[in-house]
């Protein structure tokens, strides 16, 4: 089953981790450590999803694929 990228980012304006799901628009979430930033992500995609379900809006399917580069050796 193919499930939600999340980007996990240190911002040095919030002095923390910021979690982000690139598919669900505005869906993030923040921590101390990447580690809580996740666990508050999963939590708030969790959220999210109800939402769009009890509001009846579209619930977008994973899509979202990083760009991953191979560095030669």
């Amino acid at each position: 089953m193919k499930d939600y990228h999340i980007n996990i980012f240190y911002s040095d304006a919030d002095k923390g981790y910021v979690a982000d799901i690139p598919d669900l628009r505005f869906c993030s979430a923040f921590g101390e450590t990447q580690e809580e930033a996740l666990r508050e992500a999963l939590i708030a995609k969790e959220a999210w999803l109800q939402a769009a379900r009890e509001s009846g809006k579209p619930i977008p399917r994973p899509s979202y694929h990083p760009a991953i580069y191979r560095v030669a050796s």
